[in-house]
């Protein structure tokens, strides 16, 4: 069986957000320094260079989605405008936003988002 590689690149974005219906202080507009991790995978290395994909590549994909987040406040960009810019919402976001961009030469894998150092939120497509 052959093996595959997988890339991992991480990013970060401000922005303030509301949970809707949590009954608790973050139910109040707040912050966050969000990180992101995003995880391709692939099987065949450029013969040249022999990498999968250039790093700057899945950098410069997820820098143009999290442009529409940065430094906005959350509950008034759609979908967030009907669901909860929570931070399992933004990997769904962010996934589906991506998924299709790459080079096709990866599969996007998964996407976390971490409002701190501690907790994050994954989603992935089987």
């Amino acid at each position: 069986m052959p093996g595959k590689w997988k890339l991992t690149i991480t990013h970060d974005f401000s922005a303030s957000h509301q949970l809707r219906n949590y009954g608790g202080k973050c139910e109040n507009m707040h912050g966050h320094n969000f990180g992101v991790e995003v995880v391709v995978e692939g099987d065949t290395l450029d013969e040249k260079i022999q990498y999968l994909v250039d790093f700057k590549e899945i950098k410069r994909h997820t820098k143009a989605v999290l442009e529409q987040l940065d430094h906005h406040h959350l509950n008034e960009i759609p979908p967030f405008t009907e669901i909860n810019p929570s931070s399992e919402n933004l990997a769904m976001f962010i996934y589906k936003a991506l998924n299709g961009t790459l080079p096709d030469v990866v599969r996007l894998v998964e996407v976390s988002v971490s409002e701190k150092d501690s907790s994050k939120a994954t989603y992935w497509e089987e």
